[in-house]
């Protein structure tokens, strides 16, 4: 049996038991009936993924999945794709977006280079990233399948492997991607699994102009009809349209689903990694907490597909990276204090509310 295999066999339904129990807890509360709304919704999430009404989620780990685009050829990134490896070496001297944010919560980085266009034998030998590489970037979908099944079920499996080896020492993961052109692939699999027009789901990326952005429609049209692709089959939607960084996340996904860890989905790029682990096994949704909204058109309605309501966060972000988690991962931990720290009537020897 594959790891894959086993992996989706270790995936379960959130555990019903804890979430009645946190509801009871939550109901006698000694605030205002439901006082703390959606904070109190999570917390049941919470208590329904970790099987417990006393969850601790001070271990915090966002891991970056690294990885580069042939579809970059097509000009649908204002970057060339020498930007992925000089973001990821900026990630791991300290300098980028998620470092600042991931410091605010403490939060530890992990960088994981999947796919990257670049040798960073230097970087993985001392420890600074993780070597998961499955090929020098992707093939130009535009013009044919981005990788392998082969190298699809690698990618996913990679992704596995790092929640693994990360599931002892973390209670709670972040996603986040570095890859120029990703906001290209990440559309294509929106329009596979949420069956909306391209033109709904494409937005701007890294800032391209209204001809380019055309343009970037015009090339996923084309993606779509080059690569059959079929829809219900996670691991062919990957290896048709898909990206090595995006395979990644959908494995850490599914790996952390199985230790029963929550993990926040962050971005546009994120939630494509989780369409896709979604497609491979849908219990996944249950672990999935979804941090903000991107700017990006076609996030809601991915998002919608995951059954998100709405997601913790609407703060314009645009970056990726795992910075929507960082900052999303306060969030969690007060639902976590309102379930585990906030006295109920009773502990609290105060009168209740009148019926």
């Amino acid at each position: 049996m594959s790891l894959l295999e086993r992996t989706l066999q270790d995936i379960y339904p959130q555990d019903s038991s804890a979430r009645d129990l946190a509801k009871e807890r939550l109901d006698h509360l000694a605030v205002p009936h439901w006082a703390l709304g959606d904070l109190m919704d999570l917390a049941i999430d919470i208590a329904g993924m970790t099987r417990t009404i006393t969850p601790s989620l001070k271990n915090k780990a966002i891991v970056i999945m690294a990885g580069d685009h042939g579809v970059v050829a097509e000009g649908i990134s204002k970057f060339p794709s020498e930007v992925t490896p000089q973001m990821v070496y900026n990630i791991v001297n300290g300098g980028a977006g998620i470092n600042a944010l991931a410091d605010q919560v403490n939060a530890k980085v992990v960088v994981v280079d999947m796919g990257v266009n670049a040798d960073l034998n230097e970087l993985a030998k001392t420890g600074k990233i993780i070597n998961k590489k499955v090929g020098l970037g992707t093939n130009n979908i535009a013009v044919g399948p981005a990788m392998s099944k082969a190298m699809a079920v690698r990618a996913v499996e990679s992704g596995i492997d790092i929640a693994n080896d990360l599931a002892a020492t973390t209670d709670i993961f972040g996603t986040g991607d570095m890859g120029i052109g990703n906001t290209t692939p990440s559309a294509a699999i929106a329009a596979v699994c949420t069956k909306k027009p391209v033109e709904e789901l494409t937005g701007r990326g890294t800032g391209l102009d209204d001809s380019q952005l055309l343009h970037k429609i015009e090339v996923i049209k084309k993606a779509l009809e080059v690569n059959s692709i079929n829809p219900s089959d996670g691991l062919d939607i990957l290896a048709k349209v898909g990206g090595f960084e995006i395979g990644g996340i959908a494995g850490l996904i599914l790996g952390a689903a199985a230790h029963r860890k929550p993990i926040i989905i962050d971005g546009f790029i994120s939630t494509a990694g989780a369409l896709i682990a979604n497609a491979i096994e849908p219990f996944v949704k249950d672990y999935l907490i979804f941090a903000h909204r991107s700017v990006e058109p076609g996030h809601k309605a991915m998002q919608e597909h995951l059954k998100c309501k709405k997601p913790l966060l609407d703060l314009n972000f645009r970056l990726g990276e795992g910075t929507g988690a960082a900052v999303a991962m306060n969030l969690v931990e007060c639902a976590v204090a309102v379930l585990t720290k906030v006295s109920t009537f009773e502990e609290a020897a105060v009168a209740v509310a009148d019926k």
